[in-house]
């Protein structure tokens, strides 16, 4: 059987406060959040979908700030800070691989509804690929990161 590649951090706590950059794909890299067009991105509802859903983190985890983030018609980047406490007391903070899979089922299981209601285009078997690509941000990467995550419409490859 194939082993599985491991793509995180060897002993790296996740729920760490600090700086992620995330991309998530979807599945077969199929457009299904709209398209560009003269480097202008044009969200469908299925974009739409995604954006309110991103926005909904900070609400399911308080120990969160989500911050630039950008769809595009076959994946999804994001800035989230996993943050130190959540007002004066401590707080049990979530893994990225916590935030990540709740913000897939969610928008996931959104899409599917929206299929058989609306005639959302199909997916084969899963919307989001299987893992994500995260990358831990130094405090000197962040801004770099936030203008490339604005400016990805312009070069969507």
């Amino acid at each position: 059987m194939r082993q599985r590649k491991i793509i995180r951090l060897k002993e790296y706590d996740y729920s760490k406060k600090g700086w992620y950059f995330v991309t998530i794909v979807v599945q077969d890299r199929l457009y299904l959040f709209g398209e560009i067009e003269e480097n202008n991105l044009i969200l469908n509802n299925a974009g739409k979908m995604i954006n309110k859903w991103y926005k909904k983190l900070e609400i399911k985890f308080p120990g969160i700030k989500c911050h630039e983030h950008i769809v595009m018609p076959n994946h999804f980047h994001c800035i989230i800070e996993i943050c130190a406490n959540v007002g004066s007391a401590p707080c049990v903070r979530p893994s990225l691989s916590q935030i990540i899979q709740w913000f897939k089922t969610m928008t996931s299981n959104d899409y599917i509804k929206r299929v058989k209601k609306e005639k959302w285009p199909k997916f084969n078997k899963k919307l989001w690929e299987r893992s994500f690509i995260d990358r831990i941000l130094r405090e000197h990467e962040i801004e770099r990161t936030k203008t490339y995550i604005l400016n990805n419409p312009k070069n969507p490859n």
